[in-house]
């Protein structure tokens, strides 16, 4: 015996999951997670038994609900799972795949069409973040046609604007965690040497520590395979995110998958500022929304490790373009002038596809629906 539960499996931005609804999953957090655990087949890097594809990009899923809130249309949380572990992290946020609730809710009736597009305020219950996503939708329909085209993802797609309302501090306490836009940190490891380099700790929608890749000895144009094969480098990371973990307020990072790593460089393509992310072990084949939000962020901090690398427009708003190893993602900033270090608006360019719609099975030892 097995059991079923209804799902669309989508791509949003550059990830791709399972999509649920609230309802539809176990109410017991713990069955829940074992539940997403065999339906992605996790642990296992292969993803052989599930629906993951043996990699983090790729081993996410969404759960929608209607909300409760005053003002707020959709609940939204987000889960991270990792093909060879049997965590199920819903701490953090995922921009990508808020791309696709909009669509999800749509699809499966919790909202109607607006007209020829639709705007629906989401709050991700993750972090307690709201936004507000726009989809199009002649005829009162999703459409996912169109000519908005994506780094990280082939051909083009209908677009999709996602507003966000206050990134700021969504996981540590607030935007600059250990209270500085630089800091100066040590760290010892018995594989290397003690070393020590500049950081900016930053959240404004994932918590990530940038620093210089020029101060690894590394140009941060590097592949993505030649990043993952260079096990001093991720050994040297991964004891700074411990240490840095702390220093955010985080406490043991250890099993989480924050504060995310990131080597930045000077602009290589004519965009704003060249970066290698790690999601926090991988090195990401692109960059995740709220990473790009974050990074261009710390572009537009006077003194932040960014000065001095960072291509940056004058004016109160900003385009930052992040590039990242398959191209580049662009982030709209605006920031308050009374307050320079304060940032009022971030907006992007996402896109969504339904891929399938369906039933996913799991054995009935791990859940049996009442």
């Amino acid at each position: 015996m097995q059991t079923s539960i209804p799902t669309l499996l989508m791509r949003a931005g550059t990830s791709r999951g399972p999509f649920f609804l609230a309802s539809d999953l176990p109410a017991d957090i713990a069955t829940r997670d074992r539940v997403l655990l065999a339906v992605l087949g996790s642990p296992d890097k292969r993803q052989i038994d599930g629906l993951g594809g043996a990699n983090p990009l790729t081993s996410k899923v969404g759960i929608v609900s209607k909300s409760s809130t005053p003002g707020v249309a959709l609940d939204f949380l987000f889960a991270q799972l990792q093909p060879d572990s049997d965590i199920v992290d819903t701490t953090p946020n995922c921009g990508n795949m808020l791309a696709a609730v909009v669509p999800f809710a749509l699809e499966r009736g919790l909202i109607e069409g607006q007209g020829s597009s639709t705007t629906v305020r989401v709050l991700t219950l993750n972090t307690g973040m709201q936004c507000d996503v726009t989809v199009l939708t002649p005829d009162g329909h999703v459409s996912y046609d169109g000519d908005a085209r994506i780094d990280g993802v082939p051909g083009s797609a209908a677009p999709i604007t996602i507003n966000f309302l206050d990134t700021a501090g969504s996981v540590c306490s607030g935007l600059l965690p250990t209270g500085k836009v630089l800091d100066e940190v040590t760290v010892e490891g018995d594989d290397f040497a003690p070393f020590t380099l500049q950081l900016t700790c930053i959240d404004n929608g994932m918590p990530m520590v940038l620093m210089r890749a020029s101060d690894l000895g590394r140009t941060g144009y590097e592949t993505v395979s030649e990043l993952n094969a260079d096990v001093e480098l991720k050994g040297r990371l991964e004891t700074l995110r411990l240490k840095t973990g702390h220093l955010m307020g985080l406490g043991d990072v250890s099993k989480k998958s924050y504060p995310k790593m990131c080597l930045i460089a000077p602009p290589k393509d004519g965009g704003s500022i060249a970066t290698r992310c790690f999601i926090p072990h991988v090195c990401h084949d692109a960059i995740g929304v709220l990473a790009a939000v974050t990074v261009g962020t710390a572009c537009v901090l006077d003194g932040s490790v960014t000065q001095g690398i960072a291509a940056i427009p004058e004016g109160d708003c900003k385009t930052v373009s992040v590039e990242h190893p398959t191209g580049e993602f662009s982030v709209e900033l605006a920031l308050d002038p009374a307050h320079p270090q304060s940032v009022t608006r971030a907006a992007l360019l996402r896109t969504a596809r339904l891929i399938m719609r369906g039933e996913v099975m799991i054995p009935a030892c791990i859940w049996t629906k009442d």
